[in-house]
């Protein structure tokens, strides 16, 4: 008798249908051309538009929507069982008024820039166009997020609407459908707000330097080196993957990209050399995922932040040194006991290159970073600070001749417009919602029910909203994610708690850079399924399993401030020092094994001296660190009784 396959559970078929987003296209022939031209024209109007054009953001902002949600429809499909060959007829529809939507607010940038909002009437056209532009924009990030994110839109869309018949703290007071429209698309407080302006400018042109990076042979370039300094020792491959990984995330700032780029390479040579399927994709994704977070580039969300808080970039920068140090510190260490716990990952160093050879044929792929590193210094807008680095990529690109042409830069334009896409999607989607609590008040009411939830209670609050952002960034682009929670609980953390802007605000930034592996909707974890063909959520758990660290770091943020450089030298010295022994006793415990495997004992005892060691009261942090050497003492005393035996 044949087995009949069990269907999946109700509740597991709803979640993956609002969790899934539309197929997508690579389009061919004619059409091919015609979106890869039109792309380029895209990205030229960007770089023009953000370096010599004289029009104020909201029309920059406009015109860049409405040119990418132009290409979005034909390169995103409706559902996953879409074609991912042509687009359908309603594809081209779609596009097409997302086209006309173009030529309309192009034709009245004067007339929209000129207009007091609530004050002058919106005329019929401006109705129609609005809400036209509104009714894509949600469908755009239908298509790139998923239904399920995208109801959350509507909910916060109809709250605005209808939250005034509310009783008790949520109720606000009445919003017309024209006060709705005119803040939501005629001004920055709505779709065209600090995530569409960020993705825009800074996000496009970090993106840019990144795809021209990779095109020039600088991603191969990054991954020999990672291959000569780290292959020749135990586990030689997955470290391989960290340190490109991380390498390549630090320019590319997006987790997924960095899975398929750098993931295509490292977890089939993991495989070959007996790592498991999940584990070689799990080291990937968490290596990919820390990239966000590592400075200079770092992630699109981090310019959100410098423009949410009036930060310098450069200042963000330099704070989050120390702390993405320790993230990758402690994923190769956990990387490196694995590997010898396994007994797996030993490479043939015939074949692994010279560090040598790879610094004579490549090192003026490291000139654009030195770059960008001096421009950040010298407090450059990020904008430039990006126009730099691409100017000495290209320099560079056209010394290394053989990989240059004109063609490959026309690809490389057209590739880093394609790429934008679905993060323009989600920011939208986020710029709806922050336009939707700027009009009701709802930070405020937030901030009152944290406050009625956790009390005086900073920790838990903390754990509140560190939740909260992994929920919010579930499925969701990072630079979405962190501006929803920073919209919704940093107002919280820093009026009423008393943490610095670069204090909270960061945090919320670590635990959306982390969603990006948080199970059940990990984004990384599902672009390093289809490599390693393995189950998404169990790469996902293995990930987070190696970057466990990286998941309480954040709180030292608050408690060891030192961490992100505030403080005098003496505090912050000490804060470094003490937060990395804790992140090394974490990742120990982790991984239960340090020379030989723990007892469970030791492995607890271990893990909560780290945990100490990152508490903000120094008898607390002082008995964590005797608890540490305690038990690092007892293993060494233990490894040399062992060998004297033999």
């Amino acid at each position: 008798m044949t087995e009949v396959p069990l269907r999946p559970s109700l509740l597991r078929r709803a979640a993956a249908a609002s969790l899934s987003s539309g197929v997508r296209r690579v389009p061919g022939g004619v059409l091919g051309h015609i979106i890869r031209f039109f792309a380029v024209l895209t990205a030229a109007f960007t770089v023009y538009a953000a370096t010599m054009s004289t029009w104020d953001v909201l029309a920059r902002t406009i015109v860049f929507l409405t040119m990418m949600l132009t290409m979005l429809f034909l390169l995103v499909g409706a559902t996953p069982r879409s074609r991912s060959d042509r687009p359908s007829n309603l594809d081209f529809l779609l596009s097409a008024a997302s086209f006309a939507c173009l030529i309309f607010f192009s034709l009245e940038i004067e007339e929209i820039a000129v207009r007091i909002t609530l004050f002058d009437p919106l005329p019929l056209s401006y109705w129609i166009f609005g809400y036209g532009l509104l009714l894509l924009a949600l469908e755009a990030a239908r298509r790139t997020v998923g239904i399920g994110l995208t109801a959350v839109v509507l909910v916060f869309m109809a709250y605005n609407l209808w939250g005034h018949n509310f009783d008790g703290p949520l109720k606000h007071g009445y919003i017309s459908l024209g006060h709705f429209l005119d803040v939501t698309v005629f001004t920055t407080d709505g779709i065209f707000g600090v995530p569409m302006q960020v993705s825009a400018t800074y996000a496009f042109f970090f993106v840019m330097f990144g795809t021209f990076l990779e095109r020039a042979g600088g991603g191969a370039f990054f991954f020999d080196l990672a291959a000569s300094l780290t292959g020749r020792s135990r586990g030689g491959p997955s470290k391989i993957a960290v340190v490109s990984s991380g390498l390549f995330g630090m320019i590319s700032g997006s987790p997924t990209a960095d899975v398929v780029t750098t993931g295509s390479v490292t977890i089939p040579v993991m495989r070959r050399l007996g790592y498991p399927s999940q584990l070689a994709a799990g080291i990937e994704v968490a290596a990919s995922t820390g990239g966000s977070i590592l400075p200079p580039v770092m992630g699109a969300a981090v310019f959100i932040m410098a423009e949410f808080t009036g930060i310098p970039y450069v200042s963000i920068c330099f704070a989050a040194a120390a702390s993405a140090l320790l993230y990758y510190a402690a994923v190769f260490l956990q990387v490196d006991l694995r590997a010898r716990r396994l007994n797996v990952g030993e490479l043939d160093p015939a074949t692994l290159p010279s560090a040598r050879k790879v610094l004579a044929e490549g090192w003026m792929f490291i000139v654009p970073l030195a770059v960008l590193t001096f421009a950040l210094i010298e407090h450059f807008s990020p904008t430039f600070v990006a126009v730099y680095g691409i100017i000495a990529l290209l320099a560079v690109w056209v010394l290394r001749w053989r990989s240059f042409s004109v063609r490959a830069v026309y690809e490389a334009l057209g590739q880093t417009t394609t790429s934008m896409v679905s993060v323009t999607g989600a920011c939208a989607a986020a710029g709806m919602v922050i336009g939707g609590i700027t009009m009701t008040g709802l930070a405020g009411k937030v901030s009152e029910l944290l406050v009625l939830i956790a009390g005086a209670n900073e920790f838990l609050t903390l754990v509140i909203a560190a939740a909260m952002t992994i929920l919010l960034g579930m499925g969701m682009p990072t630079p979405a994610s962190y501006a929803l929670a920073a919209a919704l609980v940093g107002p919280t953390l820093v009026g009423n708690y008393g943490l610095s802007l670069m204090q909270a605000h960061l945090f919320l930034l670590y635990y959306a850079v982390l969603s990006a592996m948080t199970p059940p909707v990990a984004v990384a974890a599902y672009a390093a399924s289809a490599i390693a063909d393995a189950n998404p959520v169990g790469i996902a758990a293995t990930a987070c399993k190696l970057a466990v660290a990286a998941f309480v770091l954040p709180f030292a943020f608050v408690y060891a401030p030192g961490l992100i450089l505030e403080g005098g030298i003496a505090a912050i010295v000490l804060d470094i020092l003490r937060c990395g022994a804790g992140v090394i006793a974490i990742a120990i415990a982790a991984e239960g094994y340090w020379r030989q495997t723990l007892p469970p004992v030791v492995r607890v005892a271990t893990g909560a001296g780290g945990l100490a060691l990152l508490s903000g009261q120094p008898l607390v942090a002082l008995a964590g660190a005797v608890c540490v050497a305690a038990v690092a003492g007892l293993g060494l005393a233990r490894q040399k009784s062992t060998q004297g035996s033999l």
